[in-house]
């Protein structure tokens, strides 16, 4: 692992007391490799994210985002809109917006790209034709989510899409299970510990909370969206797109 990338060791020796999960700088110096060592298919669904992206684009509106960590999704989206497309990357951690920025430098993307430090409920979208809000929701509080996609369907363009990636629950709790099981086997594999594994769970808990396919799909269809569809789904991690 070079130093642009360093490896996640944050929970690799054994703690007193784990903490809750936050985009610190500790997370974001190692978030690269450990969301890919740790999401299923997270590169297959960037990439994905920008063709599709490609495909909604509309000319003279904006894409969104949401979320953006250290900028992966907002690039695959700028490399496929033209130059006079504008994107907007949003995130809540000054630590996690640094870096987008540094990875956004380093590429030079031919589209605008703006970055803003907020909180992803407390921005305006406007003129939106492609919006991303790829493993976000799953940390927004369950009461507040369906008010965040109802202001995010009430900025969209007429046939605009969002793009939604998370971690699900099963409806079925030995499903569940096992879909969690083998998403820890695919952790092993990529050369977490049982130690590691468990830490992290811990530190995630009360901070990631999960939603099963059919509310996420009952919620988006509250929210406006009459068009959803199940895109890609990998153990326990699914991926939907809504069509205003």
């Amino acid at each position: 692992m070079n130093s642009d990338n360093p490896s996640d060791a944050l929970y690799s020796k054994p703690l007193e007391n784990v903490d809750s999960f936050v985009f610190d700088e500790r997370v974001a110096n190692v978030f690269d490799d450990m969301i890919n060592r740790s999401v299923p298919a997270y590169r297959t669904v960037v990439g994905l994210t920008g063709i599709m992206t490609s495909h909604f684009y509309q000319e003279n509106s904006r894409c969104y985002d949401l979320g953006c960590s250290l900028g992966a999704t907002t690039l695959a989206m700028a490399h496929h809109i033209p130059a006079s497309g504008h994107i907007i990357g949003i995130d809540n951690s000054p630590a996690m917006i640094e870096r987008c920025k540094q990875a956004i430098e380093k590429k030079k993307p031919s589209a605008r790209i703006e970055l803003l430090c907020e909180d992803i409920q407390n921005i305006t979208i406007q003129s939106a034709s492609v919006i991303a809000l790829n493993y976000t929701l799953q940390f927004i509080p369950i009461e507040q989510r369906l008010s965040l996609l109802a202001k995010i369907y009430q900025g969209m363009l007429p046939g605009g899409a969002l793009l939604l990636s998370e971690k699900i629950l099963l409806d079925n709790n030995e499903d569940d299970a096992l879909f969690s099981e083998l998403h820890h086997d695919y952790k092993r594999a990529n050369g977490y510990s049982d130690l590691e594994i468990s830490q992290k769970r811990s530190a995630l808990e009360n901070v990631l909370i999960r939603d099963s396919l059919s509310t996420h799909k009952t919620r988006l269809k509250e929210a406006g969206f009459s068009r959803i569809q199940t895109w890609f789904q990998c153990f326990n991690f699914a991926s939907l797109i809504a069509i205003k």
